[in-house]
């Protein structure tokens, strides 16, 4: 399970959103062998006085957070992050110095899902890449 939360300022993200929203799917899908219906990405769009950022970033900066189960190789971390910096560069024309990604890895049986705990799902991918 992965839930996506992308940050930036309103003006960018909505001439953007829907690059970078495919951007980090393909990534996903790519590092993490997550199904292609499986797409959980939530949009805040700030405004100029809520989102204060370092001069040497770009009003197209953008924070990704990712929130997902345990169990993936450390190789497919780095992996997603890798991808993610390549698709949002060319899929969307953000530079590497205006995106941030932080992962939070969270045990299955801390998440609710269709009425159950997350550790009595069945998946129809695996976690363990």
């Amino acid at each position: 399970m992965g839930q996506v939360k992308i940050y930036g300022l309103k003006s960018s993200l909505e001439t953007k959103r829907e690059s970078i929203s495919r951007a980090i799917h393909d990534a996903v899908m790519s590092a993490l062998e997550y199904p292609p219906e499986k797409k959980f990405h939530r949009f805040i769009a700030l405004g100029n006085d809520d989102f204060v950022y370092p001069e040497d970033r770009s009003e197209n900066y953008i924070i990704i957070e990712i929130s997902m189960f345990e169990g993936r190789s450390t190789e497919a971390k780095k992996s997603l992050i890798r991808e993610l910096y390549s698709n949002i560069e060319a899929q969307c024309k953000i530079s590497a110095q205006d995106v941030e990604i932080t992962i939070f890895e969270t045990l299955k049986q801390n998440w609710g899902i269709r009425g159950l705990p997350g550790d009595e799902l069945k998946l129809g991918y695996k976690v363990e890449v």
